[in-house]
């Protein structure tokens, strides 16, 4: 059976290589605003819902929460426990499924990190699995890109030298995803991996959220300014569960 595609690709050295220039100081801000927000107590047992090698669970672990980091990858799975402690653990989970017999104060999907499926009910699938896992008003934070602002600004070529490797994308738009094709050679070896994330809306979300959650805020940016469909770069969504 062929691996999905994000399974293989998230697997490699070569997907943190190619996306190693992170803003750490804009992601602790993230996270700050997301905890002020949101108003967590302190020792609430959290999850980062596909959390690659752990960048946004160190951050929310050392604002004195319980950090669970998951993640489909083994690879990113076996950098990240390198950072554990008693409050801070890593373990390889499909996100479309339940961890059996924990609970979480919040649950927290970033970096567009949703999306990736082929169908449309491993979309619903994950947020009945995180509906399950949250206390009661728990809170689910979904940071997902701006879809609408991404394909009218789609940059269709382009190329990246990062660590000596020249990455050659490129991106199109079939309707219902946003594709990038990513070529480059290294050791004598070529590679072509593709990337392809459903282009999710504020509505797509409103209508898979509205079985368990209600929405309680929307931003467009890390510095949580209001969600403008037209200029906003992020689509960010608190969404609070049914009691």
């Amino acid at each position: 059976m062929q691996k999905e595609w994000f399974a293989e690709w998230f697997n490699t050295e070569y997907y943190h290589i190619l996306y190693q220039d992170r803003n750490e100081e804009e992601a602790n801000r993230f996270i700050s605003n997301l905890i002020s927000f949101i108003s967590i107590p302190n020792n609430s047992k959290l999850l980062d819902l596909a959390c690659g090698k752990g960048r946004h669970s160190k951050i929310l672990n050392s604002f004195s929460y319980d950090v669970l980091g998951v993640d489909l990858s083994e690879n990113s799975i076996l950098e990240a426990i390198k950072e554990t402690t008693a409050t801070l653990r890593f373990d390889t989970h499909d996100m479309r499924k339940v961890i059996p017999k924990l609970k979480f104060a919040a649950v927290f999907n970033l970096f567009t990190s949703f999306g990736y499926f082929d169908s449309p009910e491993d979309n619903q699938k994950v947020c009945s699995s995180v509906s399950e896992m949250l206390n009661s008003k728990g809170k689910f934070v979904i940071d997902f890109m701006n879809a609408d602002k991404v394909i009218r600004n789609l940059v269709h070529s382009e190329e990246k030298i990062i660590d000596g490797i020249t990455f050659k994308l490129e991106r199109r738009f079939d309707g219902k995803h946003v594709f990038k094709e990513i070529h480059f050679s290294d050791k004598g070896q070529n590679f072509h991996f593709t990337e392809r994330v459903q282009a999710l809306n504020l509505q797509n979300f409103q209508a898979l959220l509205s079985a368990n959650f209600r929405i309680l805020e929307t931003f467009g940016s890390f510095d949580l300014a209001p969600f403008s469909v037209a200029n906003s770069d992020r689509l960010i969504i608190i969404a609070e569960l049914k009691s």
